[in-house]
């Protein structure tokens, strides 16, 4: 699901009393830059401007301390509201002293039947960000990215990459050969970076230290201009965590870096949104707005406008409860994506184990057999095979699909172009061993040597020197994507005319390229053999939609 809120969590070393200090007063200089009315703050609701309230409450007691102050801006009447939310809770003991800071944008559509307006970096959060000695775990959470020179440098920012207590993403931006730090910086990475305050530990790895650090993380290394998101839990030690750390590459960022900074921000914020608070900002009780107390008399004019207010009250608690179960449903959706896609994870697994078991099995049969007859040196040495070189980006990738005959893309190459600014290490070398397995058994169907379809030629010994998982083939859609008419439409893909006349085909069968991040990349592709000599692929990009996207 796409990020709708702008969530910032921090925590300070700074005591409770002087961080709600510079958080009130940090909060009336941005009412005061919106021409808001910041004369009148005091507990309860206090209207600010004629289409804006702002609530505040507080608490203390044995179990800490918290302040929180909530504003709602509706600028018409078919514009929905806008909630911005502030809270500062002290820590628990388990938080040695840290103090809490939370800031929460989020947008209320008028209408049921409208999608939220995704929210952007808010100025209070930089402002807040600018004044306090903000961190997240042992990494210090600024507006402006650290440079990262000397080998100190690039110990020090391991150590934070492999803390386990860090929450958010941080995001390594990296300066080309050739270019001036300072200026690359100034022009390229803080406008990449602009939505990332709050979201992301900023760095800019300059090139004296780009070696160490890349030697340090081999399996995660980013260099040439590029930027890598490196996910909360990583394992500098394991090759398939890679999957989970995204790179963006310098093509990408260059080719419009506003766009670029659009991307880059999608996965730290949807993170944000999703990982569990920390538990003393999970203990501050639901907001309950109140009217401020009154100590005149009561007159019917007075009850009139009190009533007007309570039911206005009762509509912002309907629209909040709303937005609550619009979140819950989503979340149903991506438990049942997750759980779908463990299901088929543990049946590729299954199969994978078993065709490894049968290799394992057959070497040992055939050496053997090579012992036997005293071979010895074919029996253990060393085995000449096929040497394939990959292509780096996705963009070469189409460029080199004429070293493949039988292999014809029909598909739009801007498309498959993007997957360079959110690919994973693995998904080129999945997708490249598809595209040589797929011309493989296309130049055999032309030949008539090929029984079956591509899903029983990988399951066959027949794929020879080009082999490729069957789990990761999939020759038809669900039912209900076959049904659905927008859905099977998105899979209405160009072939030549010659090959059907419409000049469109349902090419339901696809690779399951990958799973990493949120992409999860699929190559749709058409059997031809048999009659063209040809597979034709129709799209390789971001997993179509389906029901449960």
């Amino acid at each position: 699901m796409e990020p709708r809120g702008y969530r910032m969590v921090v925590s300070t070393v700074t005591d409770y009393v002087d961080t709600c200090a510079i958080a009130e007063r940090e909060l009336i200089a941005w009412l005061a830059s919106k021409r808001y009315d910041t004369s009148g703050l005091a507990e309860g609701r206090t209207e600010v401007a004629d289409h804006a309230t702002l609530d505040r409450d507080h608490e203390s007691g044995m179990n800490g301390a918290y302040s929180r102050w909530r504003m709602r801006e509706t600028h018409s009447a078919t514009s929905g509201t806008w909630q911005s939310t502030l809270v500062v809770r002290s820590g628990l003991p388990e938080d040695e002293g840290r103090t809490w800071v939370q800031v929460d944008i989020e947008h209320q559509p008028a209408d049921a039947n409208t999608f939220p307006t995704p929210a952007n970096t808010p100025g209070i959060a930089r402002s807040l960000l600018n004044a306090l000695e903000a961190r997240d775990g042992h990494a210090d959470v600024t507006t402006t990215p650290a440079f990262i020179e000397d080998d100190e440098d690039v110990d020090d920012l391991i150590e934070e990459l492999c803390d386990s207590s860090r929450r958010m993403p941080v995001v390594i931006a990296t300066v080309p050969f050739g270019k001036d730090p300072d200026v690359w910086s100034r022009t390229v990475v803080e406008p990449l970076f602009r939505n990332l305050h709050g979201l992301a530990v900023l760095y800019v790895l300059a090139p004296t230290a780009q070696a160490k650090f890349n030697g340090a993380l081999e399996f995660h290394p980013v260099f040439g201009g590029g930027v890598r998101t490196y996910m909360p839990e990583l394992d500098p030690a394991w090759k398939p965590d890679a999957q989970r750390h995204p790179v963006m590459s310098r093509r990408t960022i260059e080719a419009n870096v506003r766009r670029a900074a659009a991307i880059l921000a999608n996965l730290p914020q949807q993170l944000a949104s999703r990982i569990a608070l920390p538990a003393a900002l999970l203990s501050v009780p639901r907001q309950r707005a109140r009217l401020r107390p009154r100590s005149d008399r009561a007159d019917i004019k007075q009850l009139r406008s009190d009533y007007a207010a309570l039911t206005l009250l009762l509509d912002e608690a309907e629209q909040a409860e709303g937005m609550r179960v619009s979140e819950v449903n989503d979340l149903y959706a991506e438990l049942t994506v997750a759980e779908r896609a463990a299901h088929d994870l543990q049946g590729e697994n299954e199969e994978l184990y078993e065709k490894f078991q049968e290799s394992q099995r057959l070497i040992r049969f055939l050496r053997e057999r090579l012992e036997a007859t005293g071979d010895f040196t074919a029996a253990y040495g060393a085995v000449d095979a096929p040497d394939i070189s990959y292509p780096e980006t996705f963009a070469e990738l189409l460029d080199r699909l004429g070293e493949l005959p039988f292999i014809t893309f029909t598909g739009n190459s801007k498309i498959t172009q993007k997957l360079d600014s959110q690919s994973v290490d693995n998904w080129l070398n999945v997708a490249w061993d598809g595209l040589l397995a797929l011309n493989h058994f296309a130049e055999a169907s032309a030949a008539g040597a090929a029984s079956g379809d591509f899903r029983s030629w990988c399951r066959s010994d027949a794929s020879g020197d080009f082999p490729f998982p069957a789990a990761k083939v999939a020759m038809r859609e669900s039912d209900t994507v076959t049904k659905n008419g927008k859905l099977r439409d998105e899979r209405m893909l160009a072939v030549p005319k010659a090959v059907v006349a419409e000049g469109k085909v349902f090419m339901q069968a696809h690779l399951k390229i990958g799973r990493g991040n949120t992409v999860a990349p699929r190559l749709h592709f058409y059997e031809d053999g048999p009659r063209s000599g040809k597979v034709y692929v129709g799209y390789l990009g971001p997993h179509l939609r389906n029901t449960l996207t």
